[in-house]
């Protein structure tokens, strides 16, 4: 698997958060990975479970720095998968030191052109322009 579809995995599996509880995570990603759309190979799946893993338990600090910078709008107001978008690019903008600023807002920009609303792009990249 491609970087572009690793992140689409780990953003389709960090978006359960949005309706499941955190106790509910480990049953979570066990369903997520026996969906036939969501196989991958041994390596591609322990990298997304770790990925996500990591966001998840940093969502609280995430969040937090998104709350700052975006300016009127509150992690709590905002679409949810703009917001699932917005906290993978933040968190490999602040704690992954692989992946470039640019990179990561433009891959979030590219999955919100595919999973989010029409002004989904524009609100990702505005929000996003502020980590960079």
């Amino acid at each position: 698997m491609g970087r572009r579809e690793l992140r689409e995995q780990i953003f389709k599996l960090l978006f359960r958060v949005e309706f499941n509880t955190l106790e509910d995570m480990p049953e979570q990603e066990k369903l997520f990975f026996e969906d036939e759309e969501n196989i991958a190979d041994e390596k591609d799946e322990q990298y997304i479970r770790t990925k996500c893993g990591d966001i998840i338990a940093k969502l609280e600090t995430i969040d937090g720095m998104i709350n700052e910078k975006a300016e009127s709008w509150e992690t709590g107001r905002m679409g949810k998968v703009d917001l699932t978008l917005i906290r993978l690019a933040v968190y490999e903008i602040k704690f992954d030191g692989d992946i470039p600023t640019g990179v990561a807002i433009n891959e979030a920009v590219e999955l919100a052109k595919k999973f989010g609303q029409e002004n989904s792009p524009s609100f990702v990249n505005g929000v996003l322009a502020k980590f960079a």
